[in-house]
């Protein structure tokens, strides 16, 4: 899962524990589909393995070239007790319990006909803004998702009635946007939790000097920086390690990664398990993180909480979330990063972080300060 795919499948979780009535609303290219928590509790178990049926008439017709999207709201619908097409929203809405909330935490389906039609059914509108990096930072957004990210963002100016941001910083820039957009809905800061696999024992970490570089593949991320150090560093040079999945990325910084050596020190990985994951960034003498724009920013937290170094780009999300806990660099200083991995791959280097003073969020205090709004 990606960041924020982790964010709603907390919330999901965490909402089918208590025992207040739960609906799920998903929007299919057919429609809307509206679940109940017997079919929120089915959703759950699609996301962590179940599997998907084959696809039905209706997902065939509209995903021909997308043959697991299509199994997925195949089984989307049979989960569903109620369905309306997209004019129909608002009616299929007004049949939830009165007082019903509607909680919005993916930045998907911000619409203002879609936040449109939860009002005018009564619903008081929530939503979590994860950042606003794609109208603060076009250069790191593809092009044809900047203008449709505003108008997300304008929909939650005109309809939301209230704003979770995850950061004091976000908060900040999204309030910044929301106030050249019209309105800046009220707001509370509740950082996200992390919920950690245990690294697994029976992975397999290198015994020489390793890093680790955890996210997404795009330009953001900064993978560009990295490659340039390991180009310059003295030898004997340690081991990278990338985990994620590719995004989006422009042709040069692809044709670089293409065309590294299968036996330099280098080395991509993606799809591996969590605990795998854990074990690789426990083991590490750092995590790098050199990004360019966060909202939140979870393998510095992630690492931190392993006990493992992080260098990381200086940004004020970062600063803020671990305070002394990370070494920050500017994001252009080839030099201090190579002086600083080269320091960290000394085995009299810095040692596993331990401030007893510092508290990871928690998801337990995220929904303590989240819930008593709805």
């Amino acid at each position: 899962m990606t960041g924020i795919d982790r964010v709603e499948f907390a919330y999901l979780t965490r909402l089918l524990s208590g025992d207040t009535p739960l609906f799920g609303l998903v929007h299919s290219a057919a429609g809307w589909l509206l679940l109940d928590r017997a079919g929120c509790v089915g959703l759950a178990a699609l996301a962590t393995g179940a599997d998907l049926p084959k696809p039905d008439l209706i997902s065939r017709l509209m995903y021909r070239t997308n043959p697991i999207r299509a199994r997925a709201e195949t089984a989307a619908r049979r989960l569903a007790f109620a369905r309306a097409m997209r004019p129909g929203l608002a009616r299929l809405l007004r049949h939830l319990p009165k007082g019903t909330s509607y909680l919005n935490v993916g930045h998907a389906n911000l619409t203002d006909k879609g936040l449109g039609a939860v009002t005018r059914a009564g619903l008081k509108i929530t939503v979590l803004i994860h950042d606003t990096i794609p109208l603060d930072h076009p250069e790191f957004a593809r092009a044809d998702t900047v203008e449709p990210f505003r108008a997300k963002l304008a929909a939650v100016s005109a309809h939301a009635a209230q704003a979770i941001h995850i950061t004091k910083d976000a908060q900040a820039r999204t309030n910044a946007q929301l106030a050249r957009l019209g309105r800046v809905p009220p707001g509370i800061v509740a950082p996200i939790g992390i919920d950690l696999t245990a690294p697994d024992p029976a992975t397999a970490v290198p015994k020489q000097p390793y890093f680790v570089t955890l996210g997404t593949i795009e330009p953001r991320k900064n993978h560009a920086l990295l490659l340039d150090v390991w180009a310059k560093l003295p030898a004997p040079v340690p081991q990278l390690y990338i985990i994620g999945n590719r995004g989006w990325a422009d042709a040069a910084l692809l044709a670089r990664l293409e065309a590294l050596p299968p036996d330099g020190p280098i080395h991509l990985l993606h799809g591996l398990p969590d605990g795998a994951v854990a074990a690789l960034l426990q083991g590490a003498s750092a995590l790098l993180a050199p990004s360019l724009a966060e909202g939140f920013g979870l393998p510095p937290v992630e690492a931190a909480r392993l006990g493992t170094p992080v260098i990381a780009t200086d940004l004020g999300v970062t600063r803020e979330i671990l305070g002394d806990m990370a070494v920050y660099l500017s994001a252009s200083d080839i030099y201090s990063w190579m002086e600083t991995i080269v320091r960290h791959t000394n085995p009299d280097g810095p040692a596993k972080i331990q401030d007893l003073s510092w508290t990871p969020p928690s998801w337990d205090a995220h929904f303590k300060a989240v819930l008593s709004l709805a």
